[in-house]
């Protein structure tokens, strides 16, 4: 992995790595930057008025220009310099993913950019929306103390099984729609597909409904005056139609308040409301508000429910301070937690770092544990003091019952009693057997070894993923689905090196007279052809070359315009910043 020296990236957990790629700056074709530039200038024509903070000021200090596709080697560079950094991934990560590592101040770029088909939007994330709409803002403390802290919640959000089959069929698409050879039948399917699941989710987990405020904030929030606001939603500055289009009066203008979270989104469609924040306090106290309501703060028989239905690796912390790491499945259906477990690899930590002798290896098989209080007691067990320990006959190598409220009976020697900051975590008994007094049910027997209970009173949070991510090494659900590399035609091909050329004429201002002749061939061998006919006129308007090839452009674009609904605003933007 690439870190560009910047020490951001080198701090990164394994398990957030697996998601970069290489940037490969030499796959963007000749294409590709000019849609990137016209992108850029269409959208510094309009943002510099509408856009919440100075567009150009923002772009500088991330290391963005408006002329070409940016290196991710210069935006680690100016990023650095504000504590961030920025790492390439393939499109759509996991929304867990994303929000963790802003958590770690770094954003994610898609490496790919956006067809010319699809330059006024794309539903897929691309290197033109990820970087000038999520990057220029970074420099305004009080939104990247947003974004950063938004990571920090939505890293520990619960999510279901569901939310990743609706990530994959929403990548899918997005796979699909980019494409330069996709079938229509493949992406009707996919798009049926997406349907099938969006009406089948059922009650939205923490992530659905976080990913709500996300979407609503950092990818479409406005700010400022409800009648008068400012863009500064990435999603919205990085689309040249959406941008300009969210301000008519049909978009509906939402004060920003918790309710969001009860405005499902689609990506695939403009917006047909968008939420108004005051301030970025505002976005923080939102935030907050919802986050009382998640299970890393809440904890108990709800959240270890919503672990469960995670199916993946989570983190309960009981209330001595022992956290469990694992896969959580289901053991007892009482309204009140008695008894948790997991299966599968298991780690025990304190403070996100895992105990020495209690990693995934030794807890291969799962782990499991009482929870609540012990019979004729009001103090939790953690608590004990050692004249407590003795009433209760809990001694090493001594043979004693442990007796809870709920009626789990724990019977076996005790081996070791482990502390941490005068509060006991576990007990690790050897000839051990733990059941349930009145339905007999059995949690473990002395034949499977020696047993570690875990010790708390209460399950205090749960949270997504590994206490220790780094020792744990947590591969997360990840999608098997790659954006394909495209493949060229030579007929292709050779128009790449008429943009090329192009773009050399502009960079060195010489070899004018060329340009007429790239216009003949643009002309006879691609008719659908506008941007680069635009690229053209634009330079033989800034020499006054040629001013009678000038004219047969402007009427061929024109027309152009004038037959075809789709390009018409392309191309009218396109004419709108050369002037006449």
């Amino acid at each position: 992995m690439n870190t560009y020296g910047n020490p951001i990236l080198e701090q990164l957990p394994d398990h957030l790595k697996q998601y970069i790629v290489d940037q490969h700056y030499e796959r963007y074709t000749p294409i590709d930057q000019s849609v990137w530039r016209y992108v850029m200038r269409q959208n510094y024509n309009y943002l510099k008025d509408i856009a919440y903070y100075p567009y150009i000021p923002g772009l500088k200090k991330a290391g963005i220009s408006i002329e070409r596709i940016p290196d991710l080697q210069e935006m680690n560079d100016h990023l650095k310099e504000i504590g961030w950094g920025a790492a390439t991934v393939d499109g759509f990560i996991p929304p867990v993913a994303f929000m963790e590592f802003q958590a770690y101040h770094v954003l994610v770029i898609a490496a790919d950019i956006r067809q010319l088909e699809h330059i006024a939007y794309t539903p897929t994330p691309d290197i033109i929306h990820e970087s000038s709409g999520h990057a220029p803002i970074i420099a305004e403390q009080a939104y990247a103390d947003y974004l950063n802290y938004f990571g920090k919640i939505g890293a520990k959000a619960m999510f279901s099984f569901k939310d990743f089959q609706l990530y994959e069929a929403i990548r899918k698409l997005s796979i699909l729609k980019e494409a330069t050879n996709a079938a229509a039948s493949e992406i009707t399917e996919a798009e049926e597909e997406l349907k099938t699941i969006q009406e089948n989710m059922g009650e939205p987990s923490e992530m659905a409904l976080l990913s709500r405020l996300h979407w609503w904030t950092v990818e479409y929030g406005l700010i400022g005056p409800l009648k008068e606001p400012k863009i500064y939603g990435a999603g919205l500055l990085s689309s040249i139609g959406e941008s300009a289009s969210c301000m008519q009066p049909d978009v509906k203008k939402i004060p920003y308040t918790i309710d969001a979270v009860n405005y499902p989104y689609d990506i695939t469609k403009p917006q047909p409301q968008l939420f108004v924040t005051a301030n970025f306090d505002q976005l923080l106290d939102v935030l907050n508000e919802f986050a009382d309501g998640m299970a890393f703060r809440i904890g108990g028989n709800e959240s270890i429910a919503k672990a469960i239905e995670c199916k993946n690796v989570c983190t309960a912390v009981c209330s001595s301070g022992l956290q469990i790491s694992g896969k959580f499945i289901e053991v007892t259906k009482e309204n009140e937690l008695t008894y948790i477990q997991t299966e599968g690899p298991t780690a025990l930590s304190i403070d996100d770092k895992q105990i020495t002798d209690h990693g995934k290896e030794f807890h291969a098989h799962g782990f499991g544990s009482p929870v609540g209080l012990l019979k004729d007691t009001l103090t939790p067990l953690e608590e004990f003091t050692d004249e407590m320990l003795a009433r209760f006959n809990i001694f090493v190598d001594q043979y004693t019952h442990l007796h809870f409220k709920s009626g789990i009976k724990v019977k076996g020697k005790v081996k070791s009693i482990r502390k941490n900051k005068g509060k006991i975590i576990l007990i690790r008994f050897a000839d051990c057997t733990v059941a349930h007094t009145i339905t007999a049910k059995k949690y473990f027997e002395s034949r499977d070894g020696t047993y570690d209970m875990a010790v708390g009173e209460k399950i205090i949070s749960v949270f997504c993923g590994a206490a220790d991510k780094n020792t744990y090494v947590q591969i997360a659900l990840k999608s098997e689905a790659h954006t394909p590399n495209p493949i060229y035609t030579e007929q292709t091909i050779r128009l790449h090196q008429l943009y090329k050329e192009v773009r050399n004429i502009r960079e060195s201002k010489k070899n004018l007279e060329r340009l007429p002749i790239i216009w003949n061939l643009v002309s006879s061998a691609y008719p659908n052809e506008w941007l680069c006919p635009l690229e053209i006129l634009e330079l033989l308007y800034k020499y006054q070359f040629d001013m009678s090839t000038a004219s047969i452009i402007k009427n061929y674009l024109c027309v152009r315009a004038n037959k075809n609904v789709e390009l018409s605003k392309l191309i009218n933007d396109g004419l709108a910043l050369l002037g006449d």
